[in-house]
């Protein structure tokens, strides 16, 4: 009786101290962890930002979200910023920070709350909103391959930490299939799948609001992930499978934007908008060839001027072309006395047809600014043609 009783006393206590004892994976997590509870107790906001960007940065379901398009940001040292700061902004306004320390939670729990549960929340509900059909296809294939009396789990015999890898890697076949079938290659499986005929879309409306199409129905879908299962013979990880099996359906993931905003709930006084058309019109088309006519004219007009002043002088005409281009008309801003020096000319003499440029321009009437913004860029481009060296940028001092 004594002997038993030891017995029973000592396995007791080698179970307690078994389940006192961290596991090696429970030790790892509390070694990863940042430094959670300090951080909030501080106050710590830049700290606090630099642990939800590491969470960021090295969650699985964020770098696929990546490479799928919904994270589109520049460089390699700003990635997942405005992920990061949108989650912030909502672990702020759930009041979430201050629930950790009311509730005195570790540190290795608050971080496997925020990356396991707050962050993936975040990406599933964006994912949701974008791809709202992939999406609610991807869950019912998900289902039925786990419920289903058709397949089985191929890739694990259910002991040890089997149970817990991530549902998109495992692998899964038809029931009938022996535990060690041959996988095939991933380029081998989609040349066979585009033998199945892709299937009609079921556009019975469902969903509480009746706003949802069928697409397909469970029925269906089964006897389609049957079919793909067939054509591949092999066994694919659910991952491959979903993307496989939504090849052969008819998805379309419209992300429709209101223009007047709020729900269309048929409110007339609610403000109506209609898309601007940024192209041009025949009209504006014809104005426009119009006022460069216009501005053509206008053009001709002044340099004729200009011609006069000097009396059809080529040589002053030349010069005078050319004060008008390095004083007026040029990119590059030079004074006075370098463009004096460019045209090899005295100083007073560049002043003198600057006055008479000037004049010239006064005697111009444009009823419209843009009458006025037409004829410069005309002017610019006419004087350029007949100023030697006019694209040069440099000013000779």
């Amino acid at each position: 009786m004594n002997s038993t009783g030891n017995n029973f006393k000592d396995s007791t206590t080698k179970t307690v101290e078994s389940e006192s004892r961290p596991s090696r994976a429970q030790a790892e997590r509390h070694a990863r962890a940042g430094n959670w509870v300090e951080s909030l107790r501080n106050s710590d906001v830049n700290r606090l930002w630099t642990e939800l960007h590491r969470i960021v940065s090295h969650h699985p379901l964020v770098r696929a979200s990546r490479s799928a398009g919904l994270l589109v940001e520049e460089g390699g040292q700003n990635a997942y910023t405005d992920l990061t700061q949108e989650l912030f902004v909502q672990l702020l306004s759930k009041e979430r920070f201050q629930h950790y320390l009311d509730t005195e939670m570790k540190d290795a729990e608050i971080e496997c709350e925020i990356g396991q549960i707050e962050l993936t929340n975040l990406l599933t509900a964006e994912l949701r909103k974008r791809h709202p059909e992939s999406y609610r296809l991807a869950r019912r294939i998900s289902t039925l391959i786990q419920s289903s009396a058709n397949f089985r789990r191929l890739d694990t015999s259910g002991m040890n930490d089997e149970p817990h890898r991530r549902l998109a890697e495992r692998v899964y076949g038809l029931a009938e299939w022996p535990d060690h079938k041959q996988k095939r290659e991933s380029h081998d499986l989609e040349q066979r799948v585009h033998m199945i005929p892709v299937r009609q879309r079921d556009t019975r409306m469902v969903g509480c609001t009746g706003d949802s199409q069928v697409v397909i129905s469970n029925s269906d879908l089964e006897d389609l992930i049957i079919s793909v299962l067939e054509a591949c013979d092999s066994p694919v990880d659910v991952r491959t499978l979903r993307s496989l099996v939504m090849s052969r359906l008819p998805v379309m993931d419209i992300y429709l934007v209101p223009l007047g905003g709020g729900d269309d709930d048929g409110d007339e006084r609610r403000m109506q908008f209609e898309p601007v058309d940024e192209c041009e019109n025949p009209e504006e088309g014809l104005l426009r060839r119009e006022s460069e006519r216009e501005a053509a004219g206008f053009v001709e007009h002044f340099l004729k001027n200009l011609h006069a002043s000097v009396r059809g002088k080529v040589k002053q005409y030349n010069r005078m072309l050319g004060v008008l281009w390095y004083c007026y008309l040029s990119p590059v801003h030079a004074t006075q006395l370098e463009v004096a020096a460019t045209l090899g000319v005295s100083d007073s003499l560049v002043s003198d047809y600057r006055r008479r440029i000037e004049q010239a321009l006064r005697s111009l009437s444009f009823s419209e600014i843009e009458e006025a913004r037409l004829f410069e860029m005309a002017l610019r481009e006419r004087v350029r043609v007949l100023v030697p060296d006019s694209d040069s940028e440099s000013v000779t001092v």
